[in-house]
């Protein structure tokens, strides 16, 4: 994954959680958690991509690869419809397609005329054509995000990570607002939020009194941290919550809050809480992504899947699938699971099965990530259905009439 390791100073989990057992939110935190997995889930985009008849396994080919036209390599991919894409990836490289990736346009690089080639956009979120943003990861100010409204020609610089130690890990973001997530910096993890302004004005959460109970977060434990693989590791409403999943040397957690109401700044008090996550354990192990369906299993959970495992072990399959049926509160691990490690998950709700990539190939769930069966050995490192992309320009798009 080659993500350089910056823990900042983290202090071992304190306060009121148990974070082997996890802790269960009040009834209306629950609620408000899974509408932050839910929605969030909904409003990853995904093209409608109707089921076709099955091909027989020999002449299988599930993913259909297109020319990038770069060398670069790719981490960050949004589809708005399967018609219109964003990817992202190191070199500045921002790539565009409007015709289902039959071309991809070489978008303008931020700040080409300083040091916008040497930046590393694992990140991008699109709404149509015109408008996205990307992230860039990388060590203190090389953390940054851009926006772009004609069409990726000009690029405005929104915010830029205030933390010389930091490394930011992912965003999740709409039209006017957004979450961001890094690296633990000074015992806490970094979480910033823009809730007014266009994704223009950004706060970092415990920088007002407002976020006195903010203090009660999980603190990360000695060597935690996000991976920032495929910008799927975080889900967040800015206005209502959010979740996300780590790693390290004491296993792999999910941390989830639920904000439970406004100051009078108009930023959100929050109660969170982290349960432990059954995948590889170890320094460049844990919890690279998750998602999380739509369909209730029951009133108040949805069910969502956790990827992960071990990236210097790229072909073990330990440890890197586990399902929940209630909203990530508790996690079972896969009892076959994917072919080695994985960077990225999602549910397709057209085909209703969920589909998991990594560096050693792709992988498909279709009950619910008990259980998984290889697509293909191909080298990927993050989705957003119906398109994949991986190292050296790779891309690909899904085809639906080769899935088992």
């Amino acid at each position: 994954m080659q993500k350089r390791r910056i823990a900042g100073q983290p202090s071992a989990a304190r306060g009121g959680l148990d974070a082997d057992r996890g802790t269960i939110l009040p009834a209306m935190q629950v609620v408000r958690l899974a509408l932050v997995v839910c929605v969030s889930a909904v409003a990853a985009a995904q093209a409608p991509v109707p089921a076709q008849p099955q091909s027989p396994p020999q002449t299988r080919q599930v993913w259909q690869m297109q020319e990038s036209g770069t060398s670069a390599g790719l981490r960050g991919i949004d589809s708005v419809d399967g018609t219109v894409a964003w990817a992202s990836g190191t070199g500045g490289t921002v790539l565009r397609t409007v015709d289902g990736g039959a071309h991809w346009q070489r978008c303008a690089t931020p700040d080409a005329a300083t040091d916008g080639a040497t930046l590393d956009f694992r990140g991008v979120q699109t709404w149509d054509a015109d408008t996205a943003i990307v992230m860039a990861s990388g060590l203190g100010e090389k953390s940054r995000l851009y926006k772009t409204t004609d069409g990726c020609k000009t690029w405005a610089l929104l915010f830029t990570n205030p933390d010389p130690d930091g490394f930011w890990d992912a965003v999740s973001a709409d039209r006017k607002m957004g979450i961001i997530v890094g690296d633990p910096v000074g015992g806490r993890f970094a979480i910033f939020s823009s809730t007014d302004s266009g994704l223009e004005k950004w706060k970092r959460f415990g920088e007002s009194s407002d976020y006195e109970r903010f203090r009660f977060e999980p603190s990360p434990y000695e060597g935690e941290e996000l991976f920032a693989a495929s910008n799927s590791n975080m889900r967040g409403i800015p206005t209502a919550g959010m979740a996300f999943v780590t790693g390290g040397p004491r296993g792999a957690f999910f941390a989830y809050g639920a904000w439970l109401s406004h100051g009078p700044s108009g930023y959100p008090t929050a109660e969170f809480a982290k349960t432990r996550v059954p995948l590889a354990e170890g320094k460049s192990a844990g919890a690279f992504s998750f998602s999380c369906s739509e369909r209730k299993f029951s009133r108040t959970a949805f069910k969502c899947i956790a990827v992960g495992g071990d990236y210097l072990l790229p072909d073990s399959s330990a440890g890197t699938a586990a399902y929940s049926s209630n909203s990530g509160m508790r996690w079972k691990a896969s009892k076959a699971a994917p072919h080695g490690f994985r960077s990225a998950v999602q549910w397709s709700e057209a085909l209703k099965v969920w589909i998991t990539v990594g560096t050693n190939g792709s992988d498909i769930s279709r009950d619910d990530g008990k259980t998984w069966q290889p697509l293909d050995d191909g080298n990927w490192n993050a989705l957003s259905l119906p398109f994949v992309v991986g190292p050296n320009g790779r891309i690909a798009r899904l085809n639906p009439d080769r899935l088992p």
